[in-house]
């Protein structure tokens, strides 16, 4: 008697194997083209960018500025500190008021909304600042 019930080892076979293979030869500039072309596209797989420049017709190259990268990681700082800005703005108000008399409070407050004035126009040097950077140094 035939047992057909045992179990199978190994990998499961796929559905459609890829077993038909083409090679194709480069001279050497051609070759540090190609080179270029893959370390500029990101492809970790050489035969995924073939593929991929083949049968879409279209390769993406994404290119990382440092520059741009440290910028606008710097802009992230800056809008962090203007969120815990405006978070203490209504606690400090609060505490002035609550904490010292009406003169001192008012005189307080005074200060307080000549540096929140200075800290928009800040804000706005720095929105320029970024809108011209963008139209400057940024690809589209």
């Amino acid at each position: 008697m035939e047992k057909t019930t045992g179990t199978r080892t190994g990998r499961k076979p796929k559905n459609d194997p890829a077993d038909r293979k083409y090679s194709f030869r480069l001279n050497a500039e051609e070759n540090t083209r190609f080179e270029r072309l893959l370390a500029d596209s990101g492809a970790r797989d050489r035969t995924l960018f073939i593929k991929k420049s083949i049968f879409s017709g279209q390769i993406k190259v994404v290119r990382i500025d440092k520059a741009t990268m440290d910028y606008y990681i710097k802009l992230t700082e800056f809008h962090k500190q203007f969120q815990a800005i405006g978070n203490n703005y209504n606690q400090v108000v609060r505490a002035l008021k609550n904490n010292f008399g009406e003169k001192r409070a008012m005189s307080l407050l005074y200060r307080l909304e000549k540096l929140s004035v200075e800290l928009m126009l800040l804000c706005k040097k720095i929105t320029a600042l970024t809108q011209e950077y963008e139209r400057k140094w940024l690809q589209r």
